[in-house]
């Protein structure tokens, strides 16, 4: 809100159901009485003109401020006064409707009753007209003395002027294919427009009238190909964004400066088209009008905008803010006899307002403090209990206020427990039958809320039936409960098998909040069971610290009806085609799960720990621990990470291809274009062969350009899968706290999807470099280095990988992963573990542990020497990247 407010003055409302817009408000001394009257003419064709003169600021209005008042036939697109009737230099009144121009004289007789005085208007003369206007300007075009000549702009972008009662020309302008404003500037003889090229033309006068005269616009084109003169530009600038409105105004006798109001920028010109300068609004603006400031060189500038203010510029300095009670489509500054420098402004709807800049004084006076005597124990005691609080509150990390218990509205979400019966799959070309489940999600509010509005959304392959629905209101104490249903769209498995619910909307005060709720899906909606598979190529053990547990409690879902309650193995096939196995020890607390394909295990291990930590969270099995005993499957998961940025290479080949394609395309388009051109037809010598088939390779790399990107979506959900496995394994592999793991889940999944600007390999190299540099360093001089590359797509995945390895290589030693500023910088070389350079760690992965797996560091031998001086050969890795 607006510090300060415009200071009613005079106000009304313009009619009822009408509309309004820029053209429809005009102030003028539309009677030559020397006081400015308001002419407003609205799109139903009702005329007013009024005449403010209130009592006192912001009095009521009164019948007889309303002078004029005339019902049209046609609706109104502008109004101007200017000298329009011959033979006298007296102002009079133009009214441009969509197929007419009307001028009027308006007159006044002073009153000898109460009823004041009496005001006619008078149609002088009129011009009907064969095409629709748009917009209309005037002006003493040529340098004509003591007359006004108009320029009407009609809708196909044809000029046509008028010499006040009689035609004088049209032409069309070159290239127009819908019309903008139009003002003429009266020291260079000139028409100012923006095109819809989004450019600022220049036509002169003189050029428009000797131009030969054309009926219509393919006469016009045909000049350019034939005899006579052809209308041509004086001055052109391109602004790249379309004009709300143009306004000229003189700073001195000198010169006159061109403003243009754009849909983000306000343009300051030249005469000659030379930029004086340019102002980026941080809004939208709605209308402007400027005027001549009090300080030479410089221009004050009125400038509404659709947040209901209005700002005062003088040249890019903001002066001043005032807050209007609606949002202007029209300003204009007018001088009544009782006060001058009045400003009017007009709503879309009608509310007329006469306004002044200015602030109320305040009248507040400060209460007198009653003078008592200070206790300064109580003081300090206080002053304790604060610094308590603060020291408390700063412990805490959290950003945003908590959301409290009893919120205006709660969202829940119920998860069918069934698949549906029939499946809500719309797709019709799946020929398999994809399973469905249904989603009920219920809206209670507390207060009555309004503009409720509700988003569920499911990562892909994971689809919804419905993903938005619209509540124009909800009632206090009342639910609205909602049906979806979940399938799977794709034939690749998910990397989340969830979702989250967002329901925006607005208190009774009208301030908007947004309620969230996520959700989980069962594992049968995208595998069912299958017989076990006993050979794969893929396998990862877990161990417990427990007693274990027998399959069937672990997955109900699963069982047959002739499996049993002693088994020990059990079998999952996803739609997508892939077996996963899960087998249970019969002598050990042990599990093993594998596959042929290694992101499919993600789904099943995250199932099978969420199983064993819900079974073994009571008091009682506080020390429930679960282990991988490693070794770390490191090569798998980076035949993945090559395979996603292969795919990303090739997405960058296609699009190099199809732009060198889409050159060649445009250049035989221009060498035919001057083939048709030519007035002597010469042969084409195989152009149209050769654009023909530049057309055919372009539309086969779109395609094959397409099917990569959907590749390329499918690698990435993959890779997803794979490395959410990593994380869990890597804590489960070093007993890493849940800190630590989200830390590790921020450094490898920082991206939800691939775009063009940014890919996964170079962030989650960067991440990796950050960590590597920070809190698993090995020195204080690794640990104040900061990575100032560019993130840029690398050429290959060698130094990612090299990374990697050494990130799990420090964490086999000891290392902890913390984003705290003052972490120990020592932790990794902890007693008992000699650092391992980076050569000799890739001869050991070369010679013992060619599939790239560490083992757990349990089984690595402690020195009882001390440790060595640390080799200078393990910091190369890091060192490359500074």
């Amino acid at each position: 809100m607006s510090l300060f407010k415009a200071r009613d003055w005079w106000s009304t409302s313009v009619g009822e159901q009408e509309d309004f817009d820029q053209g429809c408000l005009c102030v003028a001394d539309v009677d030559n009485t020397e006081s400015d009257k308001i002419i407003v003419g609205s799109y139903k064709g009702i005329l007013r003109i009024y005449s403010p003169n209130p009592s006192k600021p912001g009095a009521a209005f009164q019948p007889e401020e309303l002078i004029v008042e005339l019902q049209l036939q046609d609706p109104i697109l502008q109004v101007e006064v200017g000298k329009f009737v011959s033979g006298t230099e007296l102002l009079h009144m133009a009214v441009l409707h969509p197929r007419k121009l009307s001028v009027f004289a308006v007159s006044g007789t002073m009153g000898t009753v109460e009823h004041g005085n009496q005001y006619q208007l008078k149609l002088i003369y009129e011009h009907n007209l064969q095409r629709t206007a748009c917009n209309l300007t005037f002006g003493a075009f040529g340098g004509v003395k003591g007359r006004d000549l108009i320029c009407i702009q009609f809708m196909d972008g044809m000029l046509m002027f008028f010499e006040q009662e009689s035609f004088a020309f049209g032409r069309f302008l070159p290239g127009c294919l819908l019309p903008g404003p139009l003002k003429y500037c009266c020291r260079t003889d000139s028409f100012i427009t923006v095109s819809s090229s989004r450019q600022v033309e220049s036509y002169k006068y003189q050029v428009l009238a000797v131009a030969t005269d054309a009926e219509n616009r393919h006469d016009s084109e045909q000049q350019k190909l034939g005899s006579g003169k052809r209308i041509t530009i004086d001055w052109m600038v391109n602004i790249g964004e379309q004009a709300l409105d143009i306004s000229i105004t003189s700073l001195n006798q000198a010169s006159a400066s061109i403003l243009v109001l754009g849909e983000r920028n306000l343009y300051c010109f030249k005469e000659n088209g030379q930029l004086r300068f340019m102002k980026k609004l941080e809004y939208n603006p709605s209308c402007f009008l400027p005027y001549t400031s009090v300080l030479e060189g410089t221009i004050n500038i009125l400038v509404g905008n659709h947040n209901n203010k209005l700002l005062v510029y003088q040249d890019v300095t903001l002066k001043w803010v005032a807050q209007l009670p609606h949002v202007p489509v029209s300003v204009q500054v007018a001088n009544f006899q009782s006060l001058k420098g009045v400003i009017v402004t007009l709503s879309d709807g009608g509310h007329l307002q006469c306004s002044y800049l200015g602030t109320d004084p305040s009248f507040f006076q400060a209460p007198k403090v009653d003078s008592r005597e200070l206790n300064y124990d109580e003081m300090e005691s206080e002053m304790k209990e604060l610094n308590k609080i603060i020291r408390v509150a700063a412990k805490t990390s959290d950003i945003l206020p908590k959301a409290e218990n009893n919120d205006d509205l709660n969202v829940t979400v119920v998860v069918s427990p069934n698949l549906d019966t029939v499946s809500k799959v719309s797709d019709d070309s799946v020929d398999v039958p994809v399973p469905s489940i249904s989603l009920k999600v219920t809206i209670w509010s507390q207060f009555a809320v309004q503009d409720v509005k509700l988003s569920v959304c499911v990562q892909s392959p994971l689809a919804v039936t419905q993903d938005q629905m619209c509540f124009s209101a909800i009632e206090p104490g009342t639910s609205r409960s909602v049906t979806l249903s979940v399938f799977l769209k794709e034939s690749f498995p998910p990397a989340i098998l969830g979702g989250d619910t967002a329901v925006s909307y607005r208190t009774p005060t009208g301030v908007p909040r947004i309620a969230q709720c996520t959700f989980s899906l069962p594992l049968k909606l995208i595998c069912q069971p299958v017989q076990p598979s006993k050979n794969a190529v893929h396998k990862i053990t877990i161990d417990i610290n427990k007693p274990p547990v027998n399959i069937s409690v672990l997955f109900p879902d699963f069982l047959g009806e002739s499996d049993h309650e002693q088994m020990n193995v059990l079998g999952f096939k996803l739609l997508s085609g892939s077996t996963i196995t899960l087998l249970s020890s019969k002598t050990s607390s042990r599990y093993r799960i594998q596959c042929d394909q290694f992101e499919d295990l993600w789904l099943i291990t995250k199932g099978l720990i969420q199983h064993l930590e819900e079974i073994f969270a009571g008091e009682e099995h506080k020390d429930f621990v679960c282990t991988f005993p490693g070794p770390i499957p490191l090569q798998e998961y980076f035949q993945l990470v090559d395979r996603h940025f292969e795919l990303r290479l090739n997405a960058e080949k296609y699009k190099e291809l199809l732009s060198e394609r889409a050159v060649q395309y445009r250049a035989i388009q221009r060498r035919l274009l001057t083939h048709f051109k030519d007035k002597t037809p010469s042969p084409l010598r195989n152009l149209d062969t050769l654009l023909d088939g530049t057309y055919r390779q372009i539309i086969a790399l779109a395609d094959a350009a397409e099917e990569n990107q959907t590749k390329l979506y499918q690698a990435f959900t993959r890779l997803k899968s794979a490395t959410q496995l990593m994380v869990l394994l890597i804590g489960l592999w070093q007993n890493l706290s849940r800190d630590q793991v989200a830390i590790l889940e921020a450094a490898f999944l920082p991206l939800t999807q691939d775009s063009q600007e940014l890919g996964w390999e170079e962030c989650v190299d960067a991440a990796v470099v950050h960590l590597l540099r920070t809190c698993l360093s090995k020195s204080s001089k690794d640990q104040a280095l900061s990575p100032t590359n560019q993130l840029s797509m690398p050429k290959d995945t060698c130094r990612l990988k090299k990374h990697i390895t050494l990130l799990c290589d420090r964490l086999s030693k000891g290392g902890r992963l913390s984003l705290v500023a003052d972490a120990p910088q020592h932790a990794v070389t902890m007693p008992g573990f000699q650092t391992i350079p980076e050569s000799e760690l890739e001869e050991r992965m070369a010679d013992h542990t060619p599939s790239g797996m560490f083992q757990n560091p349990a089984h690595v031998t402690k020195k009882l020497e001390p440790d060595l001086p640390q080799n200078a050969e393990d910091e190369n890795v890091i060192a490359e990247d500074r």
